[in-house]
């Protein structure tokens, strides 16, 4: 038996604002897009392309209500530059008890779903994948 991972689900009020909230956050492209649905994969050709899984904005009915149970962890180049950008778009900082001295930025979109930017991998680091 096999299983592949295809997609991430995400519930919108409005799928067709936040979906490219999020596509312009990542760089990544819109494949669907219908009033109910909104597809996002990674930038064709990019090395993330036929392996992240997608990213699916389904409309609901409910709004947000309490901290998400999954959410995304990015990864930069540069922190600091990426918070900046992700805030002038309308992401938000948020305090989820994480306390102040951590590595990583918790942040919201602006229907308040929860991610956060890391840090950025050192060339050490990055020379050891």
């Amino acid at each position: 038996m096999t299983l592949n991972w295809q997609c991430i689900v995400v519930d919108a009020a409005d799928p067709r604002t936040l979906g490219p909230w999020w596509a312009e956050l990542l760089g990544w492209r819109i494949t669907h897009d219908t009033e109910n649905e909104v597809v996002l994969e990674p930038a064709e050709g990019s090395p993330q392309d036929g392996v992240s899984p997608d990213l699916l904005f389904i409309k609901v009915p409910e709004g947000k209500s309490t901290k998400n149970r999954i959410h995304l962890d990015l990864r930069p180049d540069d922190q600091a530059a990426e918070v900046a950008r992700a805030e002038a778009m309308g992401a938000t900082r948020v305090d989820v008890g994480q306390g102040g001295d951590k590595s990583w930025v918790v942040m919201t979109d602006p229907a308040g779903n929860e991610f956060c930017i890391l840090r950025a991998f050192t060339p050490e680091e990055l020379a050891s994948f």
